[in-house]
This record gives structure tokens, sequence and C-alpha cells, in this order.
């Protein structure tokens, strides 16, 4: 009798623990989604065909060769008006699965991009005639925000 009894509490404070427990859990409205790279250009006045030309050749097929390989999932650039004389007027746009992926393959980026594209010096060159065209005002690093639970 006695057994059953304390048998009967301790099942009674379990369950009174557990439902505390449930009642505790929080269910967020929101989620993490994927990472975005944004990069923030002013094109120098009267350059804009000759950058508009690096992006639709180069840079172009920098992203499509990240992201055949897996290392990105989209990319976009996007267009706006400039509220100063150095203020950006495109913003490039690169997405990830999450944060950990990015940097994990950050070699793997590194070593495909240097077969596609050559040696470091030959990279290096084109920053330095990008840079006649252009000038990058920030770079940012940005995640999506899902508005709903994860389920």
């Amino acid at each position: 009798m006695r057994s059953q009894r304390a048998l009967a509490i301790c099942l009674g404070v379990c369950l009174l623990l557990l439902g505390v427990s449930l009642y505790a859990q929080v269910v967020r409205p929101t989620h993490n989604g994927t990472v975005w790279i944004l990069s923030f250009i002013h094109v120098k006045p009267g350059m804009g065909f000759a950058y508009d030309k690096y992006l639709a050749t180069d840079w172009k097929k920098e992203q499509d060769t990240l992201k055949d390989a897996g290392l990105i999932l989209s990319y976009k650039v996007i267009e706006a008006e400039a509220h100063s004389p150095n203020d950006w007027d495109l913003m490039l746009m690169v997405e990830y699965k999450d944060l950990a992926t990015l940097e994990a393959n950050e070699d793997k980026a590194d070593a495909l991009l240097q077969k596609v594209f050559g040696s470091d010096e030959k990279v290096m060159q084109g920053y330095k005639e990008r840079s006649e065209v252009r000038e990058i005002v920030g770079d940012r690093l940005a995640r999506e925000i899902i508005l709903e639970p994860k389920k």
C-alpha cells in the first residue's frame, strides 16, 4: 500500500514537471533563413556600361560557377537611386544556405575560382581595373528571417 502511494506521488510529480516543461517551451514566431553577402557599389559617373559589362560576363560567370558547384544558392544585382554623390547605386547579393556552409566552403570556392579565372595576380589585376569604374561603399552579412515558426 505504501509503495503504491509512493508510486502515485512520484507519477503525479513527473506529470506536473512534464506539464511545466511543456508550458515553458516557447514557440518562436520566426526562424532563421538563408545567409546573404551584400556588396554596396557606387559606379563612377559615365562608367555604368563598363561595370554592367563586367557584371554580365566575369561576375556572372563566377557566380554561375559557384552555383553549379553547390557552393551558393543564388545571386542578384539590384539597382537603386543614389541619395548622394558617394552613395551606392548597385547592390550585389549572393545567397548561401547558412553561415556554416559559407565558412566551410571558403577554401573550395577559392580553389574553384582560381581554376576558372587564373592566378592571384590576374585576379588582383581585375580588382585594379574595376577600381577605375566603381567603388565598394561597403559589405554586409545578412540573414533572412522566415516569418513563421520552425517546423
